[in-house]
C-alpha cells in the first residue's frame, strides 16, 4: 500500500521523554538508547510543524512540552471527556488534550517552510505549496476512512505529493523487495525485487539503501540477504537481527455511564478520534518501588456521540436484553452516547524470548521466505496490564458507570496478544557497540555503512508513547546525516 501504515493509524503523536531514551539507567532493565531526548527534540519540532499535530503543553513529568509554534490548538473536549476528566482528577490522574496529527487550523505555509528547510528556497517552495492544499478539519468523517481535504496526516497526502512535485522521486509500485545486494567491499549496491504483476526479478541500483518497510519486514529483508560475506544476513554480524522485537502493552475495558443517558441531540463528532488522554502519572511511585511493575502506560479514552453505525444497537444489548420496535428506538435514544472505552498503551521491556527468524520451510506467494515469530510477555508487562484493568474499573466507578463484563485482574489474561496493537518495533536495535547492536544512533548499520534502517527496527526499547512520531523524527535525523555524509564523500 503506497504510504504504508500512515494510511490507517490512530494519529496519536507523542514524543518520547528523557526517561524513555535512558530506561536502563533509570531502572536497570532493557537497554539505553545511544542518544538522548535533546538529540531528537529538534526533529520532533520539525515533524510537528510539518505534519500538523494538535495538543497542549502541560508541564508533566517525562511528557515533553513542545516549543511555541509547533502544536496546533486542540479541539474542545466532548461532554463525556469532561466527565472523565473531572472524575479522574479526583483520583490524581491527569487528563489532558491528546496529541494527534489532525489539522485544527490550516498550517502557516508562509512561516513554517523556512523553519523546516532554512536556506533552501526550492524545498521551502515545494513544502509551502503542499501545505496550501491542506484544509482544517471540519469534524465530518472518521479519520480512518481517509480525508479528502487532507486535514489528517498520512504519507499519501502529506509526503508523497511534494516529493513527486520536486522531480526527485520515482515510485515503483508492485515491487516486492527480496534482498539487499552488496559488493565484495561490503557496500550495499541496491535491492533485488520481484515484480508482483509479472513475477520477474529486477534489480534497482543505489548509492545508499534505506529500508523503511516496518520493523519486521525490514528484518525479513535483512535476514533473506545472505551471501558468503554475510551468511546470517546483511548487517547481522552481531547475530541480533530479528532479536528483541517489541509491541505495545495493551488492555481495554468498556462501560456504560448512566449520567450520559438521554442527552439532547447535538453534534459531537469531533476530530475522528480522541480529544483527550491520560499520560502516565506514577513515575515517582514507580521509582520509589511502590508498584510491582517498572514501566508505565497512558490511557486512550473513547466516548461521545459520533455517527451511529450498525453496531450501535448491538452494543446496548447487554443492558436491554435485546429490544425491538418502539422499545428499541427508545433504548437507542436513551443509551446513544453513554458508552465509553478505556485502552491502556504501555511500555514493553525487550526480552530474549521475543524474536523472529526466517521460517525454514514456508515462503510467500512470490517465493520469498517468511518470518517465524516467538513471543513472550514478562511479568513486567502482565502486571502492568492488570494495573490498567483496575485503574479503568476505578475510573468507571467514579463516573457512576457500569463495566461491560468485569475487569480482568489476571494480567496474563488481560494483556493483548503480541502483535495485536500493531506497534511492533525492534529487531535491529541501535547502540554504540557493534557486537551488541545492529545500527548506530544515525540508524546506519554497523556492518554496511551505506545501509540505513528508518522504521521502528532500530528501537532498543518501546516506551508507552505510540512510536510513529519518534520513527519520523529519527528518519529525518538520519536523512540529514546521510546528506552530510554524502557531501563529505563518506558513503
Amino acid at each position: 500500500m503506497l504510504g504504508g501504515r500512515t494510511n490507517h493509524w490512530g494519529r496519536y503523536s507523542f514524543r518520547n521523554g528523557p526517561y524513555d531514551f535512558k530506561p536502563k539507567s533509570r531502572d536497570g532493565l532493557g537497554f539505553d538508547w545511544p542518544l538522548s531526548y535533546e538529540d531528537v527534540a529538534p526533529y520532533y519540532d520539525k515533524v510537528e510543524m510539518l505534519i500538523g499535530v494538535y495538543g497542549d503543553n502541560n508541564g508533566l513529568e517525562n511528557t515533553p512540552d513542545s516549543p511555541d509554534g509547533c502544536l496546533l490548538p486542540p479541539p474542545k473536549p466532548r461532554i463525556s471527556d469532561l466527565l472523565m476528566q473531572n472524575r479522574a482528577k479526583g483520583m490524581g490522574i491527569p487528563v489532558v488534550a491528546a496529541h494527534r496529527a489532525v489539522l485544527t487550523q490550516r498550517l502557516d505555509y508562509n512561516r513554517l517552510p523556512a523553519k523546516l528547510h532554512p536556506g533552501n528556497a526550492f524545498a521551502q517552495r515545494i513544502v509551502s505549496e503542499a501545505m496550501q492544499t491542506r484544509a482544517a478539519c471540519f469534524w465530518a468523517t472518521p479519520c480512518g476512512r481517509g480525508c479528502s481535504i487532507r486535514a489528517t496526516y498520512q504519507s499519501t497526502t502529506v509526503h508523497i505529493p511534494p516529493a513527486m512535485a520536486s522531480g526527485n522521486l520515482d515510485v515503483l509500485p508492485n515491487a516486492m523487495v527480496r534482498e539487499v545486494t552488496v559488493n565484495a567491499q561490503g557496500k550495499a549496491t541496491g535491492i533485488t525485487i520481484i515484480d508482483k504483476t509479472s513475477g520477474k526479478e529486477r534489480h534497482a541500483s543505489a548509492r545508499v539503501v534505506v529500508l523503511a518497510a516496518s520493523a519486521c519486514e525490514t528484518v525479513r529483508i535483512l535476514l533473506n540477504s545472505r551471501n558468503a560475506q554475510f551468511p546470517q544476513g546483511v548487517a547481522n554480524s552481531s547475530g541480533l537481527v530479528g532479536k528483541y522485537i517489541m509491541d505495545t502493552v495493551g488492555s481495554s475495558l468498556s462501560a456504560q455511564i448512566p449520567l450520559l443517558e438521554s442527552l439532547p441531540p447535538y453534534n459531537d463528532d469531533g476530530a475522528g478520534g480522541a480529544h483527550i488522554y491520560a499520560p502516565w502519572w506514577l513515575y515517582k511511585e514507580q521509582l520509589a518501588g511502590k508498584l510491582n511493575f517498572p514501566r508505565g502506560y497512558h490511557i486512550e479514552y473513547g466516548g461521545g456521540r459520533a455517527m451511529p453505525s450498525a453496531s450501535t444497537g448491538a452494543s446496548m444489548e447487554w443492558l436491554t436484553g435485546g429490544s425491538y420496535g418502539r422499545k428499541f428506538k427508545e433504548d437507542a435514544r436513551r443509551y446513544y452516547g453513554s458508552f465509553v472505552s478505556f485502552s491502556g498503551r504501555g511500555d514493553m521491556i525487550p526480552n530474549e524470548n521475543s524474536f523472529c527468524e526466517i521460517d525454514p520451510s514456508k515462503k510467500d506467494v512470490w517465493g520469498i521466505p517468511v518470518l517465524r515469530f516467538h513471543w513472550k510477555w514478562s511479568e513486567h508487562e502482565t502486571r502492568q496490564a492488570a494495573h490498567m484493568q483496575q485503574t479503568f474499573a476505578d475510573i468507571i466507578s467514579a463516573m457512576g458507570g457500569k463495566v461491560r463484563g468485569k475487569p480482568q485482574l489476571d494480567g496474563a489474561k488481560a494483556i493483548a496478544q503480541g502483535g495485536l496493537i500493531i506497534h511492533e518495533v525492534g529487531g535491529a536495535i541501535m547502540g554504540d557497540n557493534p557486537s551488541k547492536s545492529v545500527t548506530n544512533q544515525w540508524c546506519q548499520t554497523h556492518d554496511v555503512k551505506n545501509l540505513f534502517l528508518t522504521d521502528g527496527a532500530p528501537f532498543p526499547s518501546n516506551a508507552d508513547k505510540n512510536p510513529t512520531q519518534t520513527i519520523m523524527a529519527l528518519a529525518w535525523r538520519a536523512s540529514d546525516y546521510i546528506v552530510s555524509e554524502l557531501k563529505k564523500g563518506n558513503l
